[in-house]
């Protein structure tokens, strides 16, 4: 049934409950690393790599929405998140939701349905996306929309730090007009040069917080990051 073999947090406070969940889980080849309270749950979530967080909700020290909203917060890669809770009330599903949960299972729940949750979330490529994107001086954070050259913000609209974002995946390679414009709209762009607008007012907005031309238009192809580097 199960093919990838994926990488898991358990953090659970219920020995039995995580011993239950991790045999079977182990036994389709995944690793499953556990944590039986919040603190040490949220410090491996923030030191590894996993394609996805099982949390309980219930945990003996922090509230386990602290967890996860804390897990949002400060990962560098935004695993998914599945919460378990005994909570079935809409309100309660909403709040997790609203911390930054993936998923839910309401407890009691099938193994199976746990294990095939945590496959479809393994495959959700969007959830994976670093938080950090950089190269040299120019950070995206992409969940904030914020960008920094060094320590110095740089101020952006939501289509500048759209086309920065897909140049800065692209460096050191340009990217050409066509690209940046379905990157931007899909299949309906404007009809008007809207492209040619917003890379003059995200030249603007560089200009005024780098210290040197890192956007360059490319004759007959389209636009390009250089010189990110000190």
């Amino acid at each position: 049934m199960i093919k990838k073999a994926i990488k898991l947090l358990l953090i659970e406070d219920n020995h039995t409950i995580a011993t239950q969940i991790t045999s079977f889980l182990e036994n389709h080849g995944w690793q499953v690393d556990f944590a039986a309270t919040g603190r040490q749950g949220i410090d491996l979530a923030l030191s590894e790599y996993f394609d996805v967080v099982i949390l309980d909700l219930n945990l003996p020290d922090i509230d386990g929405l602290e967890v996860c909203e804390q897990i949002k917060a400060n990962s560098n890669h935004n695993p998914p998140i599945l919460m378990l809770t005994a909570r079935d009330a809409f309100e309660d599903k909403a709040r997790g939701f609203g911390r930054g949960a993936d998923d839910y299972l309401t407890k009691p729940f099938d193994f199976r349905e746990l294990a095939l949750r945590c496959e479809a979330m393994a495959r959700r490529p969007k959830l994976h996306e670093n938080t950090i994107v950089a190269q040299g001086q120019l950070h995206l954070n992409i969940r904030a929309f914020e960008a920094k050259w060094g320590k110095q913000p740089i101020k952006l609209t939501k289509v500048g730090f759209t086309i920065l974002h897909k140049l800065l995946k692209e460096y050191p390679y340009p990217v050409s007009r066509s690209e940046l414009s379905m990157h931007i709209w899909g299949d309906e762009p404007p009809q008007s040069n809207a492209l040619k607008s917003h890379i003059y007012a995200l030249r603007k907005s560089l200009e005024s917080s780098v210290d040197k031309p890192i956007l360059h238009t490319i004759s007959n192809i389209g636009y390009q990051l250089k010189d990110l580097d000190v």
